[in-house]
């Protein structure tokens, strides 16, 4: 571990529904005996509801997960990041994508309020990991895990929210980010996929925007 890069501490992994951020997040965590901060969707009272029935329960949902996430990241301190690593399966702006995407007009208004409150509070990753995806694989992805909170998940839900990730990151700036094309890569059943990525993340120089095709490497071998 003393050959990696030593701006690179604190690390998030972002994705739409499906993409493998938790997984990823974990085996990053594991190889680097970092801290591991996994997003607790689970605890989320209308999550299903939400998923049922968007227009009634969206606010809610946005809200609960908004005050989720903050407590959660305002528990980092500093002084945590020149002591060690720490991994994330999620950043706090992500918010913004699901709120902008499924809330009213009236609804936002009382959203950015509290968000731009929260946000002024929370550090910012050193490195965002981007897991982009097709809709057919996140879909794929979705109905093999087949949790029950996600059953009433449509495809065309997932299709609005993929293009909402791809308009944020093309516009993010916050971090650095690597921009993974996942379709064609398995880094959880396949040991050199993940250890190829792990080299990217910390290869030297990193520029402010990578883009990262695990298909062309392999063609190029």
């Amino acid at each position: 571990m003393d050959n990696l890069r030593s701006n690179i501490n604190y690390i998030a992994v972002e994705g739409v529904i499906g993409a493998g951020k938790t997984t990823l997040a974990e085996m990053l965590a594991s190889r680097l005996n970092a801290k591991l901060i996994l997003e607790k969707f689970e605890v989320n009272p209308f999550l299903k509801k939400f998923y049922s029935n968007p227009q009634e329960y969206a606010f809610r949902t946005q809200i609960f997960f908004l005050l989720e996430r903050y407590t959660q990241l305002i528990q980092l301190h500093q002084k945590e990041l020149f002591e060690s690593y720490i991994v994330s399966d999620y950043i706090f702006e992500k918010d913004k994508i699901f709120a902008y995407m499924n809330l009213s007009d009236e609804e936002l208004n009382i959203y950015e309020k509290v968000a731009e409150t929260l946000e002024k509070n929370i550090i910012t990753p050193d490195l965002v990991i981007y897991l982009q995806s097709s809709t057919e694989r996140l879909i794929k992805n979705i109905r093999q895990r087949n949790r029950e909170i996600e059953r009433d998940i449509t495809e065309n839900y997932i299709e609005n929210l993929n293009e909402a990730y791809n308009y944020f990151f093309s516009r993010y700036k916050s971090s650095h980010v690597i921009i993974v094309n996942c379709d064609e890569i398995d880094f959880v059943n396949n040991s050199s996929d993940f250890d190829n990525l792990f080299n990217e993340i910390f290869s030297p120089d990193l520029p402010a925007v990578k883009y990262y095709n695990p298909a062309l490497r392999k063609t190029a071998q």
